[in-house]
């Protein structure tokens, strides 16, 4: 039997830990790395401040490469003890990147539940060039270019 792709997101949830955005705040206060797994474009258009991109396409040949991730508090702990949190859009491609990173090693891969969308809906800060797109889509309230959003849909405010 086949699998879809919404069926392989319901088994790497079934094996990996979900957190929610206050539990995201207090790890990332604590230093714990966060990668935005969204293609360069989505993470371009707005982000969790602080995240790195990381594309999902791409996750499990850099991951060990890439500074962010590769610290250690003592020379003989590896970096894959250390918990690492991941999100996307919506938490399916986050998911998936956490089984594949719990596949390679990794003790606490964090996924994101609901993503960067329940990010916005909980009133998260965004960093990026231009958030515009990102909450246009959305029309969240908190938007600082909500105003702008409505009266000008086709084009965003200057940033």
């Amino acid at each position: 039997m086949p699998y879809t792709a919404q069926d392989l997101v319901a088994q790497a949830r079934a094996v990996i830990e979900e957190i929610d955005v206050e539990r995201l705040r207090a790890l990332q206060a604590d230093g714990v790395p966060v990668i935005d797994v969204r293609e360069p474009e989505e993470f371009a258009a707005g982000s969790v401040p602080g995240a790195v991109n990381i594309p999902r396409g791409v996750l499990e040949f850099q991951v060990d490469g890439h500074p962010a991730l590769n610290f250690m508090t003592d020379p003989h702990l590896s970096h894959r003890r250390e918990p690492v949190i991941l999100y996307c859009r919506t938490g399916g491609r986050s998911a998936l990147a956490a089984e594949a990173l719990k596949r390679l090693g990794f003790d606490r891969p964090l996924s994101l539940a609901g993503g960067y969308l329940r990010w916005l809906d909980a009133g998260g800060t965004v960093e990026g060039a231009c958030a515009w797109r990102t909450h246009r889509e959305r029309k969240r309230p908190h938007c600082r270019w909500a105003r702008r959003c409505r009266r000008k849909p086709s084009r965003p405010p200057s940033c």
